[in-house]
């Protein structure tokens, strides 16, 4: 496959699946690989929508590791909707994944409502309003709430889920009360939540959430992730990574 400048293809150690990125522009990162493990709990996952797809990096791992029959990407921004239907391509998944250039807020007749069974979602973190930015960046759409919000996230996922529907998604501990409350308001009820720490001595940086749509209210902590004990990755990390301990 032809490369465009600055562009890799990165193993992602997975059932031989690749992905092509950019050096110099946005690559994933261990948020996107802890909430593939996360979501790979999923039932009933004939249809999956994984907002805010980026380089298609979810879709691409969860094509490997559920019995998903159809995962459809949405990304709003066309660079790295193209670079994701190239990756899709590259691993031969066009039978499986489909890329959606298109705003979430915009997906009417792309996605029917109540027909998805799973949502994922690796959304921008940092809360609009926040900060000075370049709301023309690529870097600064990946990361701010720009071009969606976490309720446009959350009422989308609402909105083509089907009853009792799986929603999952990663974000920051410190959005957890907005987080709740927009689920709550949409009808998607938090069922489990992981915290993820950077260390053992370290307070949690990422959390990961599971919601039902419609379901009964009762939630579930889940034993914390630790990314790193003594300067090396966690026994768990090692596993999730699908790597051997030196």
């Amino acid at each position: 496959m032809d490369l465009k400048e600055n562009e890799r293809i990165d193993d992602l150690q997975f059932n031989n699946l690749k992905i092509i990125q950019n050096k110099k522009g946005f690559c994933f990162g261990i948020d996107a690989v802890l909430l593939s493990d996360f979501a790979k709990r999923m039932k009933n996952c004939d249809f999956v929508v994984d907002l805010c797809t980026g380089t298609g990096v979810l879709p691409i791992l969860l094509s490997g590791k559920t019995s998903a029959k159809k995962i459809v990407g949405v990304e709003i921004q066309p660079e790295f909707a193209e670079m994701a239907t190239r990756s899709v391509k590259l691993n031969c998944l066009e039978d499986k994944i489909e890329i959606i250039n298109r705003d979430l807020n915009n997906l009417n007749d792309a996605v029917k409502s109540g027909t998805v069974d799973v949502v994922t979602v690796n959304p921008p973190y940092i809360k609009k309003g926040s900060g000075i930015i370049n709301e023309k960046d690529t870097l600064t759409i990946a990361r701010h709430e720009i071009s969606c919000t976490l309720e446009d996230v959350v009422r989308v996922a609402a909105r083509i889920l089907k009853s009792d529907g799986e929603f999952y998604m990663i974000h920051k501990p410190e959005r957890l009360v907005d987080i709740f409350c927009v689920m709550r308001k949409y009808k998607i009820e938090p069922k489990v939540i992981k915290f993820v720490h950077p260390d053992k001595n370290k307070l949690p940086n990422l959390v990961l959430v599971l919601g039902k749509r419609c379901g009964g209210s009762f939630l579930k902590f889940e034993e914390p992730l630790y990314v790193y004990e003594g300067g090396t990755y966690t026994d768990e990390i090692y596993k999730i990574y699908n790597m051997n301990e030196d």
